[in-house]
């Protein structure tokens, strides 16, 4: 089992290109989103008048995963952040079925199309592509790279940065590195 820092910098290898990095801050949290939209029917019980749903245990099971990773904070970090995301994507399970439908796989598509964009900019496939853990470890990324915005983390900003190389604009005119 990787610990935090190994799976940051591989996904970091195949994010350089600062226009790929916002386009996940925008295409990764709607991926997430529609995942707990489409996943939060059916009810699978109540506890203590909560409803549990397959996003939820989904939920729990990547919490745990997370928190194993030997980054408390960052772990933390991206579990309430996909928390979040599934509570507000519970809130469209009471819709009608079409509307339900039309958001869970509307966001998926939108979602998937601006990652796709952004690794047109980076010039390289997604990391899942080579390491299905990559479909985990991108909402870890996104987090991890809006806590270094807010201070935390040099350590392991610094250790990405010295593995994988820094963030950089691609010229498009000029052939990609694999």
């Amino acid at each position: 089992m990787r610990n935090a820092t190994e799976l940051m910098v591989q996904y970091a290898s195949y994010h350089r290109d600062r226009r790929n990095i916002a386009t996940h801050f925008v295409g990764i949290p709607l991926i997430v989103f529609s995942i707990g939209v489409l996943l939060s029917r059916p009810e699978l019980f109540s506890a203590g008048g909560f409803p549990v749903t397959p996003a939820w245990l989904l939920w729990v099971a990547s919490t745990v995963w997370y928190l194993t990773r030997g980054n408390l904070a960052l772990g933390a970090g991206v579990s309430v952040t996909n928390g979040i995301l599934i509570l507000l994507a519970h809130s469209l399970a009471l819709d009608s079925t079409a509307a339900w439908l039309a958001w869970g796989i509307g966001s998926f598509v939108v979602g998937w199309v601006i990652q796709f964009i952004g690794h047109y900019y980076e010039g390289r496939k997604p990391a899942f592509v080579d390491d299905l853990i990559g479909l985990l470890v991108g909402p870890m990324f996104v987090t991890g790279e809006a806590m270094f915005a807010l201070g935390w983390g040099k350590p392991l900003l610094a250790e990405i940065e010295r593995r994988a190389g820094p963030t950089v604009v691609r010229d498009l005119s000029a052939p990609a590195h694999r």
